[in-house]
């Protein structure tokens, strides 16, 4: 490119990207290749990639003839994704030369029957799958307690780009680390609990987590169904909405999005990127735990700070609020989440083996036996999967488990649905991470925001919570406050 172009890839938006391709200042090969060269430079020290696609280049030449076609484009004349680089979260099938192994070498070798839905919808738009993100392994659920966040057999302990020896958290740790450091333009992550809101909010980038069903889980290596969901993770609002407008809808192949496509606004979503959002709207503050549970004084005045600005943006803050039962709902082995979780994973993901074409492994049992035979690639002398053992111990979807789904949906509804209701709040205002197992165990959507950095420079988010279906409330409310604070900046140069 020439030098004398004020244009620049890094930090670049997918609307900047647009506008560069349409002003003939950037190819999406030049683009493809920025990316590759940063991932040769950056990963073996991050380890937010576990595998570049090796078509990545053909298929930015592919998406530059036909931008040349079509008389050189601009955004949304090819598709709003067209050209974009997509780094897709370990989990997700492609049906192409790249592997779907949750992090692990015991599905290195297997075959997808077709790409998953998701996918589908992002090569339609025009995406080019530039790779696959490292993550916490199967989810970090081989061992609850034994695996580290982040961490894989395939790719190694991930690095949090700002604080090298903080966590970058998980499960999708890659695609928060690659998106935070400029290894690609946008990715693609999971969340069952906290871990796209996680991994984002330690990685200084956006991560929202759609109601569950908005976005199709079909072709992706499952968790626990009832409360997986696939949802972005990106350097701003609008890139996150972006995507989700692509993502979102009805598949045949996964049940839930049949009643969450009720969801899907007339228009999509961009239509919420509106500055004046937080005009108007209702939020919520529960003080106990969350904002007890803060350590770094940087933290808790920034938090302070932001929620003054968010009222002189128009909203009304309404504080001191509760959630009946909130400990209990914080401790996923009291809840019975883990319980449900564990049930739920080892019938998911016998069935999504089952499907594969080819597979070196066919059953949990067959992972679990393919651990303890390789102890060198799976490094069971350091991690466990004593999870993995328990969940194989059950026998599926039994009255233990079907009581404690019932205790978790009560909990849900007495606790967050009537706290929301009954202050007729738009969302629910949360520092960091913290009110993710709220979300998490009623299919809830929410998105975090970059909103400082502690002393250290380890970065730090707002998340905003909501009710199943409120995305345009939240992107509202999301896009204001990322307009009016523009807290994130890239993280520190180390090599």
């Amino acid at each position: 490119m020439d030098s004398s172009n004020s244009f620049t890839i890094e930090e670049a938006t997918i609307q900047e990207i647009h506008q560069a391709y349409a002003e003939n200042k950037l190819t999406t090969r030049q683009l493809v290749d920025f990316y590759l060269q940063k991932i040769d430079t950056l990963n073996p020290i991050l380890r937010g990639v576990i595998e570049v696609n090796p078509d990545a280049r053909v298929l930015a030449d592919k998406a530059d003839q036909e931008r040349q076609k079509n008389g050189g484009g601009s955004l949304g004349t090819l598709g709003d994704l067209h050209g974009i680089p997509v780094l897709l979260k370990d989990v997700f099938g492609t049906k192409d030369e790249m592997n779907t192994t949750a992090g692990s070498y015991a599905l290195m070798g297997s075959k997808v029957a077709r790409d998953a839905g998701v996918v589908e919808k992002l090569r339609k738009a025009g995406a080019i799958i530039l790779g696959k993100a490292s993550m916490s392994e199967w989810y970090k659920f081989r061992s609850l307690s034994g695996v580290p966040n982040g961490w894989c057999a395939r790719a190694g302990q991930g690095v949090n780009p700002y604080v090298h020896s903080e966590t970058p958290c998980g499960s999708s740790s890659g695609s928060a680390i690659s998106v935070a450091a400029n290894m690609v333009a946008v990715s693609l992550g999971t969340e069952t609990h906290s871990s796209i809101i996680c991994p984002a909010d330690h990685n200084s980038v956006v991560g929202f987590k759609p109601t569950v069903g908005l976005t199709s889980r079909a072709g992706v290596i499952p968790m626990a169904p009832r409360w997986d969901t696939v949802g972005p993770i990106c350097r701003t609002v609008s890139d996150a909405v972006y995507l989700l407008d692509v993502i979102a809808g009805y598949d045949p192949r996964d049940a839930a999005t049949i009643e969450a496509s009720k969801f899907f606004p007339n228009g999509g979503y961009k239509q919420f990127l509106r500055r004046d959002g937080l005009r108007g709207k209702r939020l919520g503050i529960v003080r106990h735990p969350f904002l007890e549970k803060i350590h770094d004084s940087a933290e808790s005045a920034s938090f302070k700070h932001h929620v003054d600005k968010i009222r002189q943006e128009g909203a009304v803050v309404v504080d001191n609020l509760k959630i009946a039962d909130v400990e209990t709902i914080l401790e996923p082995n009291h809840s019975g989440e883990i319980l449900v979780m564990m049930a739920e994973f080892k019938t998911s993901i016998n069935a999504y083996l089952k499907e594969l074409i080819d597979s070196p492994v066919s059953s949990l049992a067959d992972i679990i036996a393919f651990n303890e035979n390789n102890p060198e690639l799976e490094k069971l002398n350091d991690h466990d999967q004593h999870t993995f053992i328990s969940a194989e111990g059950t026998e599926g979807f039994g009255d233990q488990e079907k009581a404690a789904a019932e205790m978790l949906d009560n909990l849900s509804k007495n606790g967050f649905e009537k706290m929301m209701q009954e202050y007729q709040l738009d969302a629910m205002v949360t520092p960091g991470s913290r009110g993710c197992a709220v979300l998490a165990i009623g299919g809830f959507p929410g998105i975090t925001v970059p909103a400082g950095y502690g002393k250290d420079g380890m970065p730090f988010g707002i998340c905003f919570g909501g009710l199943k279906g409120s995305e345009p409330k939240l992107i509202e409310i999301a896009y204001a406050f990322e307009q009016a604070t523009r807290v994130r900046r890239p993280p520190p140069s180390f090599v």
